[in-house]
């Protein structure tokens, strides 16, 4: 008898491994059901988001991120997966590739792994078919998942939410301060990279980001990260255990200051081990995936339960407004006419 398809990802199979990233993506069934035998294999590896505006540089900091990891400076370098989550092309719903571009300095070695995804317009499908992919290479055994988001959105912020570490990747001379306090960007960062550091104003950028870091306390920043509570006692001193955000300067195109972000993202994951925010961090993703999950299975089973001339009669009376959504919900829960 031959090996199922979770055994032969366990096993190192990558071409078994991209058939089910196809599978994830396509919500197959089959696709679901490798992800159960998959899911108690996973937990080890690091999460790590990248988001920022476009024009910020993250594709080429995300490749210069996997090449940093893959040198060969210990006996044992690091898996590293990229998930790069890419906007729809408005014709054909695939993703734009642009990683293919830097598959050129990552080609050829089996320690990394690329997967571009299609949002198709789905916030929510598109958070849970990246955590499932994200789930995938964990079992896999990559040991650092890099999970690219393409903008500054609400989109990002929610996908960022998927990992333990946080990047921010901003540049000089491009406004994007202000836009990142709009986004509410800043208050998930664990770190702060300034990326085209050789450009001018690069000064005046990190002053800014600087100055907006000071405006919320480190406390209070812990507090809301990730949207999750954290027990901090108040007598504690306000930097034995709070990770304060620092702010890395980078230039992608010839990796200059890579080595000294990747240590920062190193020391967070060390950070979060020892201070028992590893584990509160899982537990909150994890139980927003239950939660999402939840949400999607329960209003499908309603769907079916409820006539469609039914369900398009209510929707109607909203359009008319002689109901409000409220009360529209309130008729369809009791069966009202």
């Amino acid at each position: 008898m031959g090996k199922s398809p979770a055994e032969s990802i366990l096993s190192g199979e990558l071409m078994v491994l991209a058939r089910l990233l196809t599978q994830v993506e396509n919500g197959s069934p089959a696709g679901r059901l490798t992800l159960d035998e998959l899911f108690p294999h996973t937990g080890k590896a690091h999460l790590v988001g990248v988001t920022g505006a476009p024009g910020t540089g993250k594709s080429s900091l995300v490749n210069q991120i996997a090449l940093q990891y893959r040198k060969p400076v210990s006996a044992n370098p690091k898996r590293v997966a990229i998930v790069a989550v890419d906007p729809s092309s408005p014709f054909t719903g695939g993703a734009v590739l642009g990683d293919r571009v830097r598959m050129r300095d990552l080609a050829g070695d089996p320690g990394v792994f690329i997967r571009s995804m299609a949002s198709r317009g789905s916030l929510g499908g598109l958070a849970q078919a990246t955590a499932a992919m994200v789930q995938a290479f964990d079992a896999a055994g990559f040991d650092v998942i890099l999970i690219e988001t393409v903008g500054a959105g609400q989109t990002e912020v929610d996908i960022a939410r998927l990992a333990h570490t946080t990047l921010v990747v901003e540049s000089p001379g491009m406004g994007d301060e202000i836009q990142a306090i709009k986004a509410g960007i800043l208050e998930i960062a664990d770190i702060l990279v300034i990326n085209k550091a050789d450009l001018p104003g690069v000064e005046n950028a990190e002053l800014a980001l600087r100055g907006m870091l000071g405006l919320s306390h480190p406390v209070e920043k812990v507090f809301r990260h990730h949207g999750q509570a954290m027990d901090l006692p108040a007598s504690e001193p306000a930097n034995s255990s709070v990770w304060v955000p620092p702010i890395q300067r980078t230039i992608a195109t010839d990796g200059t200051g890579v080595g000294e972000l990747v240590a920062s993202i190193d020391q967070h994951a060390q950070h979060l081990r020892h201070s028992g925010d590893w584990i509160r961090r899982d537990r909150a993703r994890l139980e927003g995936e239950l939660e999402a999950l939840l949400t999607e299975t329960l209003v499908a089973q309603f769907r079916l339960s409820v006539p469609d001339v039914h369900y398009e009669e209510v929707v109607n009376q909203l359009v008319q407004r002689t109901l409000s959504p409220w009360e529209a919900v309130k008729v369809l829960l009791n069966g009202e006419a």
